[in-house]
């Protein structure tokens, strides 16, 4: 290339450097203005029953799309100092007032300030129209948690990790991947929804033919949406149950649909998301990168799970290595197998079976 190119080049990029130097106030205050005011619910609502052991409040912060999201805070009781911190979301269609609250507050209860949040376009989150779903934006949602745990004076921003639960335990793999700050990751009972969307459950809808087929109902869904100036919903969980429904559907309706997990809130306890919700799943894999992730990183899965496959699938992408139905370990990823549960029953306290120690212990050995 010639000297007097590079010099337009370099000039263009010093340039560039200067007037974003120079607008960053004032887009800083555009940022501010363009969010919108959440209005949250004080009323303690959640699923599971509050703790005396830590101090519960409700926060908000914005991811870099402007979607301002709300979260609730558990912070150990008399904690003194500077805590490790971890940020969890998921299931996914739910809100944080059922399993991503549950993990958080009792990972409060072992000493670390925790944070729920409600993704982009659900729950008591921001962002327009509801119900909406996105490989980026919700992989963003969980960097987001993080910009916004690493200022808080009484969190060391050097010692944050993340939990994903279900369809937002490929999220958490995924934004593990991309953001260094995130010095530990626990995928639970996790799904890679691009994955599903793209292959249907275990690969019985993985031909080009099939996905064209899918291209093209959310292609004819998006124009019907348009000129009915609305969108319409997928629904969530079925009910009433069939009697021949499959038993993970049986699995999902004894939680979303009963007193145990509904919540007014929940797309999955009510009419689910938009049909056209998910059309980028289709052609965005979240663990292409996961090979690349160089922090430590927990799958735990249910052995009887019908969606054990994906954390054995993620397994794979970042270590190479192959297994079925067993616990492993290569390197620091780890995959943890617990023998007898189903996808559900990390949903919550039910079952018992939810590995809070091994968590614990995990965030201790690597969020020091």
């Amino acid at each position: 290339m010639r000297p007097n190119v590079i010099c337009h080049i370099m000039a263009g990029v010093l340039m560039a450097g200067l007037l974003s130097a120079c607008n960053q106030k004032s887009n800083q205050t555009k940022t501010e203005e363009n969010m919108s005011k959440l209005v949250l619910t004080q009323e303690w609502d959640k699923k599971f029953p509050k703790s005396d052991k830590v101090d519960h409040k409700k926060v908000t912060f914005h991811n870099r799309y402007g979607i301002e999201l709300a979260a609730d805070m558990y912070t150990p009781k008399n904690a003194e100092g500077k805590l490790a911190a971890i940020a969890v979301s998921g299931p996914f269609g739910a809100v944080k007032e059922q399993s991503s609250g549950l993990y958080a507050q009792h990972m409060a209860e072992r000493g670390f300030l925790a944070i729920a949040f409600d993704p982009s376009f659900t729950g008591e989150s921001g962002g327009e129209p509801r119900r909406m779903a996105s490989p980026d934006i919700n992989t963003e949602d969980f960097l987001a948690a993080v910009d916004f745990l690493s200022v808080q004076e009484n969190v060391d921003a050097e010692r944050i990790g993340i939990i994903g639960i279900c369809g937002f335990g490929g999220m958490a793999v995924n934004a593990a991947a991309i953001d260094p700050r995130i010095k530990a990751t626990v995928a639970a009972t996790m799904y890679d929804m691009t994955k599903v969307t793209r292959e249907g459950y275990f690969q019985s809808e993985n031909t080009p033919q099939q996905r064209m087929e899918k291209r093209k109902a959310m292609a004819q869904q998006r124009t019907e949406d348009y000129k009915a100036g609305t969108y319409k919903r997928a629904g969530g969980v079925i009910d009433p149950l069939p009697e021949d429904a499959p038993w993970f559907v049986k699995d999902y309706h004894a939680y979303y649909k009963t007193e145990r997990g509904y919540h007014e809130r929940s797309g999955n306890s009510n009419d689910g998301w938009n049909v056209t919700g998910c059309q980028s799943f289709l052609n965005q894999p979240i663990l292409a990168f996961a090979s690349e992730i160089e922090h430590p990183v927990l799958l735990i899965h249910g052995e009887k799970a019908h969606s054990r496959y994906f954390s054995e699938y993620a397994f794979e992408k970042m270590t190479g290595k192959h297994v079925e139905g067993v616990s492993a370990k290569e390197g620091n990823k780890e995959l943890y197998i617990i023998p007898g549960a189903s996808h559900v029953d990390l949903y919550d306290d039910v079952a018992g079976v939810i590995p809070y120690d091994k968590m614990e212990q995990f965030f201790r050995e690597n969020l020091k």
